[in-house]
């Protein structure tokens, strides 16, 4: 007779660095809740996606592929790096495009790190370092976020703490600018100083998931004019946010055409599907759709802010498409009585911040609903 193994059996077999990961916490199931609630009713603002959608040249663009999808798509992605080469001013060798710029955050650790070596991030950082850094069996190095009460940059990362934190150990340091969850970004100055002070054989990785949506004056580096002068340095991006494409799930790496090609040797073969390749192409090329979306959530952003702390609540710095605010003590009350509402934020529990929730930054229609349903549960509350 067979013996039905448990999860403990299995986890007891696998690798070290897996025996003690937790899987990716998504926050809430929301095909049930959309299921509970209807589409039409339902608030889904905890994901951080784009509620405006992608441009109507990426919808024809997968409409045009449907009759293809017996065919596996191009291995290369030939098509969509001439584009993302175009756009970047980069060549196509130095491009690698991944299934989500979250499977790139991942591959890169299980390139580059293992047992023995370190990688350093700061806390509060995109939960996918900690992941990554675990299951390649690497140290996880964290480190210290500026403090609550900074003047500027509330729970921000602490450049000249990171660099410290480098020691011969260490061979990979994850960056997010701007910062999810906390929306905190640095500036161009800042970022060439903590350049200069890494070792040239520490590999820097820049998440640039919300690169698009920072404001033209908010001074947030991008990694892209220092990656000729370091070697050592690659950003990664999405289509995931301000393109609107989060369903097809795609993202790329800029970075050395040697590291470019050392990835490619464990990239999985066809990770971009076809109506995903022609859908970003297509969208790379509506730069007026890009540009609308992102004004028009910088301008909900504000308003957003400007009305949650009409109602006493901390609202951190952001520039990307959502807010991190605290609740206080009662967080956990008011996440769940929206919930009941249907009305979805994403709890922060995860990330070492219970008292704060995370607010996807929605139309105006969204935002209204949202801030109704939160003054009902802050009467009930009180």
């Amino acid at each position: 007779m067979s013996v039905l193994h448990d999860e403990a059996w299995f986890a007891a077999r696998a690798s070290r660095g897996v025996q003690g990961l937790k899987a990716y916490d998504p926050g809430h199931d929301l095909v049930a809740f959309r299921r509970k609630y209807g589409t039409e009713n339902l608030v889904e603002l905890g994901s951080n996606e784009n509620p405006y959608g992608p441009s109507p040249a990426a919808r024809a663009a997968i409409v045009a592929q449907l009759d293809s999808l017996h065919r596996y798509p191009d291995p290369l992605g030939a098509d969509l790096k001439r584009a993302l080469a175009a756009k970047h001013g980069v060549e196509t060798n130095r491009i690698l495009l991944g299934n989500g710029s979250h499977e790139l955050l991942m591959l890169l650790a299980q390139v580059f790190a293992g047992p023995g070596d370190d990688v350093v991030f700061s806390r509060y950082g995109f939960a996918v370092f900690a992941l990554a850094t675990q299951a390649a069996g690497a140290s996880r190095i964290v480190v210290d976020a500026l403090p609550d009460d900074h003047p500027v940059m509330p729970l921000g990362h602490d450049l000249d703490a990171i660099a410290t934190a480098i020691t011969p150990a260490t061979k990979l340091v994850y960056l997010a600018n701007p910062n999810n969850p906390t929306g905190t970004w640095f500036g161009r100055e800042a970022f060439a100083a903590f350049m200069a002070k890494v070792p040239s054989d520490v590999i820097v990785v820049m998440d640039e998931a919300y690169a698009e949506m920072a404001d033209a004056d908010a001074d947030a580096a991008t990694a892209l004019p220092f990656l000729s002068s370091h070697p050592n340095l690659l950003l990664t991006r999405t289509f995931s946010k301000a393109y609107g494409l989060a369903g097809l799930r795609v993202g790329y790496l800029i970075g050395a055409p040697g590291l470019v090609a050392v990835m490619e040797r464990l990239r999985e073969s066809f990770n971009v599907n076809g109506p995903a390749l022609a859908a970003c192409e297509a969208a790379l090329g509506d730069v007026a759709h890009l540009d609308s979306g992102c004004e028009r959530n910088s301008a909900q952003r504000i308003e957003l802010a400007r009305a949650l702390e009409r109602r006493d609540l901390r609202t951190y710095p952001s520039q990307t498409n959502f807010l991190l605010v605290r609740f206080g003590p009662q967080t956990a009350q008011v996440e769940a009585a929206l919930t009941a509402r249907g009305v979805v934020l994403r709890p922060m529990g995860g990330y070492g911040l219970p008292e704060c929730l995370r607010i996807t930054v929605g139309n105006p229609d969204e935002n209204r609903r949202l801030l109704a349903a939160l003054d009902d549960v802050l009467e009930t509350l009180r």
